[in-house]
């Protein structure tokens, strides 16, 4: 699984599903799963029935990256 690009980041929408989030973070899916059940998953996670979504602008700050600001050369 190929790791997400800073211009990819940019272009997410507010909320990602947990793979995504996973492939922001280098993680393999079962990982990242493992993770998100124990309540361990780097960043916010919200459940939603039996679904997981990550809050874009709470991966993005644990990355260190912000939207507004044009990505690194």
């Amino acid at each position: 699984m190929d790791t997400l690009k800073h211009s990819e980041l940019a272009e997410l929408p507010s909320v990602v599903n947990i793979m995504t989030a996973a492939r922001a973070l280098g993680l393999s899916r079962t990982y990242a799963y493992e993770l998100a059940k124990r309540g361990e998953f780097p960043c916010r996670v919200l459940r939603i029935g039996t679904c997981y979504r990550v809050p874009t602008e709470s991966l993005l700050t644990l990355l260190g990256a912000d939207r507004t600001q044009p990505p690194p050369r």
